[in-house]
């Protein structure tokens, strides 16, 4: 049995403590997403609401009280307050349909960036090791997002279950870790 010292005894069990805690969030998170996806989505999406009127107050405070922005970046940051905390009280307003929007918004995204990403593949064509792999995941990307553009909500709530799916394996994960951990001191 090697002799530890408190700090570092310490130390272990803080870090298997944020493994577990960690876990432990992502694991309910998780559960949360796939039992009940739609109230999840709401309850984000007013989490994004709120997170919009805070900063608008910000915004439009820094444009008010600030003494060394000039006249038209004061004005900027009052009006773009304003804009986030209209659009994040319309939000809260409106859940149920903010949170569908947010939904298609967020599948049309990534769409988009699939495609980008296969097209950025096959323009680094000739600098790649693995032609075959660059052309294959190339085409797989581009199909994907088209995919995706066509069916944005769909690919959304799809993604949204893949997102609570990974929580609940890396919660579970992360738990495991926590209690088998023994850190640089053992």
């Amino acid at each position: 049995m090697s002799a530890e010292s408190p700090a570092a005894k310490t130390a272990v069990n803080g870090i298997r403590t944020a493994f577990g805690v960690g876990g432990l969030v992502a694991l309910i998170v998780g559960i949360i997403i796939l039992v009940w996806p739609g109230h999840a989505a709401v309850a984000l999406t007013a989490i994004v609401a709120i997170y919009a009127i805070v900063g608008g107050l910000v915004y439009g405070g820094l444009g008010i009280f600030s003494k060394t922005m000039g006249g038209w970046s004061r004005v900027g940051h009052i009006i773009l307050g304003v804009v986030f905390i209209v659009a994040g009280v319309i939000a809260l307003f409106n859940l149920g349909h903010t949170a569908v929007w947010l939904a298609l918004f967020i599948g049309i995204l990534v769409g988009i960036m699939w495609i980008v990403e296969g097209i950025v593949a096959l323009t680094t064509l000739g600098a790649s090791d693995s032609r075959g792999w660059t052309i294959f995941f190339a085409i797989l990307s581009i199909i994907a997002g088209i995919i995706l553009l066509f069916s944005p909500l769909w690919g959304a709530i799809v993604l949204w279950w893949l997102l609570g799916i990974s929580l609940v394996v890396l919660g579970i994960i992360q738990i495991v870790r926590a209690f088998t951990w023994k850190g640089a001191a053992a």
